[in-house]
């Protein structure tokens, strides 16, 4: 056998056929993606603000508020005390401002609406949300317990209460909402 004259090996000894990826392949090889870099994408993909952060308004908390939700009306907010935030308000904001439609000349983004709400009433509101509407719930299920425990003595047998049932028992701090 006559290894010289096979066609196959000199197409791939004769450097003028060289493939393109053998000459790419040092470039290539140090294209790996570092773990670091992975999760950097993955922050940038998952917690990415595509929204801007509102400034400060003095006596007011700002949000974004969705014109699209039927269940949370724009409508809704306002009759709770939002109030839309003008371009005129916030200096620099006249960039972002809606062009045309039911909101144009206010501030908004894609179908967000930049709003404010009187400080007094937003903690009004986060201490309902975040205090008072769970200690209610937790009343409920105390009481309940209570009424099961006394059904049970009734039978004569007993309800063994846990550790996350009576920690339910104990009087939950007040929070500070300022």
């Amino acid at each position: 056998m006559n290894l010289g004259n096979d066609e196959r090996l000199k197409k791939v000894s004769d450097p003028a056929r060289r493939s393109r990826a053998m000459d790419d392949r040092a470039v290539t090889e140090n294209r790996e993606i570092s773990d670091d870099d992975r999760v950097q994408m993955f922050r940038d993909a998952f917690y990415q603000s595509a929204l801007p952060d509102l400034p400060e308004i003095p006596g007011y908390h700002s949000c974004w508020l969705t014109t699209t939700n039927p269940r949370d009306s724009i409508q809704g907010r306002f009759r709770l005390g939002y109030e839309p935030v003008r371009p005129e308000e916030v200096p620099g904001w006249e960039y972002a401002t809606v062009k045309t439609g039911e909101y144009a000349g206010l501030i908004g983004v894609n179908e967000m609406i930049a709003a404010k709400l009187p400080e007094r009433l937003y903690y009004r509101f986060m201490r309902e949300s975040h205090h008072d509407a769970p200690l209610r719930e937790e009343e409920k299920v105390t009481s309940d317990m209570d009424s099961m425990e006394a059904r049970a003595r009734s039978a004569k047998t007993r309800v063994v209460e846990e550790d996350g049932m009576s920690s339910l028992r104990e009087a939950a701090p007040a929070p500070v909402f300022d």
